[in-house]
């Protein structure tokens, strides 16, 4: 299972929460309203999204969108739907406008190629999938769009089109309507193929066009077919928004929730025990039953409003197994798990008179044979760009410490998921180099820090800071340079050891218990 970068962009200054994505519906006397966007890594992480056992993902109805009839569109111009008008959330893009929209996309060329624009008297409708066409944006902009799937609402009505913005990522596809598409654009899709699909592009270009939006393109754990396999399966969403606590917040990926609730618009969710629903009255009349007002596990920190529950995945099923469904959600390349007994979920909570709010959480395998200290990770997109990311990673390996273990997150790391970590082992390390007078040993580093040593001399190489002379690794940190290393990390975060309360898991207690 790979580390995914989706829940910390926070350690790199720049988190993965979409401001489109999450609004307050309280405090706002319009109702909801969106917080600024943002893009990928608090998605630090990453669990069903968590990685144990088999489980069967919920069926995606097949062959919707199939019109039997087709039309031919004639007329001098297409109509222009301005989409922001129509958008209740923020319309900016999800991170750097500027950035984000001027960059065009550096496509791979390899495969086959669509034909040019059609004359728009000639476009034939309904579009076909895979054909590609403009489409205005939240910004009033036009971009070009891939159509990924067609359904029709209601029989004689226009087709709705389920597109995916060549130049962004995928948590931005959505249903658009006819009128927002130019038809005198349209490039249908030669006999060869379905073209340059998103798919076909690269880390490093995808990067290019917008290195916020793309947080959650590393499938490193998938093979080829695996891959085709599972962009096919979440291809659309099922899900468009939740309402947890007082957010309502947009989804970014396809989650394999239970058929008796999906497909659906928006999804309502018990922000203490994680039960969801469909209707908003139904969520009103479970609020009055459920007398949770904090996870069901053990509070082992509390620092101010800051506090950790550590919830076992086997006692707590039915929870956890809702966390992961909630966290798939906005996490893209994770397969869901219905097998959570083999893990810890750590989950971090802001704490107020109303009780525990969930803000992110990691995940743990009980018993790691690699010594790895973190499965998944993730901050939810409410909460991110408040440095709740760098929390969870320093939280990780301040239990790596208690068990006088040194720990690494579960490989491989996404690009944004290693520059995350990297980001917490060079403030780390620094600040012990800066400090230190006289010789340190990367092994003394090591124990010092929780930190695998492997990662130590990685992250040294990665500033030059390390060479290897006769034989041994060599440090070398001129101070000007550690002092500017350390500026570009970005603040650090310090988990308060005194107010851990926390004992190991203890395989062998846990399995005399079970055994009776």
């Amino acid at each position: 299972m790979a580390t995914n970068s989706a829940a910390d962009s926070d350690a790199r200054g720049a988190s993965n929460a979409d401001n489109h994505g999450a609004s307050a519906i309280v405090e706002q006397p319009n109702g909801v309203t969106s917080e600024d966007a943002q893009a990928q890594l608090e998605n630090v992480d990453k669990d069903t999204v968590n990685g144990g056992g088999k489980g069967r993902e919920c069926e995606r109805s097949e062959g919707k969108g199939k019109g039997k009839g087709k039309s031919k569109v004639r007329g001098s111009g297409s109509t222009r739907t301005d989409l922001g008008k129509e958008a209740d959330i923020d319309m900016k893009p999800e991170t750097n406008a500027d950035a984000a929209l001027d960059t065009k996309s550096d496509v791979d060329r390899s495969g086959p190629q669509p034909c040019e624009p059609q004359p728009e008297s000639e476009v034939v409708l309904p579009l076909d999938v895979g054909t590609k066409v403009n489409c205005k944006w939240r910004d009033n902009q036009w971009h070009q769009v891939r159509i990924i799937e067609r359904r029709q609402i209601e029989p004689e009505s226009d087709y709705e089109y389920y597109v995916h913005y060549v130049e962004f990522n995928r948590r931005l596809d959505e249903w658009v309507k006819l009128s927002q598409l130019d038809l005198a654009t349209v490039i249908p899709m030669d006999e060869s193929g379905s073209g340059d699909a998103a798919g076909n592009r690269t880390r490093n270009q995808k990067r290019k066009i917008d290195p916020e939006v793309a947080p959650d393109d590393g499938h490193e754990e998938f093979d080829p077919a695996s891959l085709r396999e599972h962009e096919e399966f979440t291809k659309v969403k099922n899900i468009n928004r939740i309402e947890i606590g007082k957010f309502d917040v947009e989804t970014w990926y396809f989650s394999p929730f239970p058929p008796e609730v999906t497909p659906c618009d928006k999804l309502y969710f018990c922000e203490f025990c994680l039960s969801f629903m469909r209707r908003k009255e139904q969520l009103q009349r479970h609020l009055q039953k459920c007398e949770l007002r904090h996870p069901p596990g053990d509070e082992i920190y509390r620092q101010g409003n800051v506090s950790f529950f550590e919830v076992d995945g086997k006692k707590e099923k039915m929870y956890c197994q809702n966390l992961c469904y909630l966290a798939k959600l906005f996490l893209d390349h994770k397969t869901l798990y219905y097998d959570v007994d083999l893990f810890l979920f750590y989950i971090l909570c802001v704490v107020d008179e109303q009780g525990y709010h969930l803000v992110g959480y990691f995940s743990k395998e009980k018993c790691s044979e690699d010594g790895y200290n973190l499965a998944c990770i993730l901050t939810f997109p409410q909460y991110q760009r408040k440095g709740y990311g760098k929390v969870l990673i320093a939280f990780s390996y301040e239990l790596s410490k208690k068990e006088k273990k040194v720990g690494t997150p579960e490989r491989p790391l996404s690009d944004l998921g290693l520059l995350s970590y990297r980001s917490y082992w060079t403030r780390v390390l620094l600040n012990i180099i800066k400090r230190r007078r006289g010789n340190i040993s990367i092994k003394d580093l090591s124990e010092m820090t929780a930190i695998k040593t492997d990662d130590i001399i990685s992250t040294l190489q990665h500033h030059n800071l390390i060479q290897y002379q006769k034989g041994q690794h060599v440090l070398y940190a001129a101070p000007k340079l550690v002092d500017q290393l350390l500026k570009e990390a970005g603040s650090s975060c310090v988990i308060n050891s005194a107010k851990l309360i926390w004992t190991p898991y203890n395989a062998e207690k846990d399995y005399a218990g079970y055994r009776g």
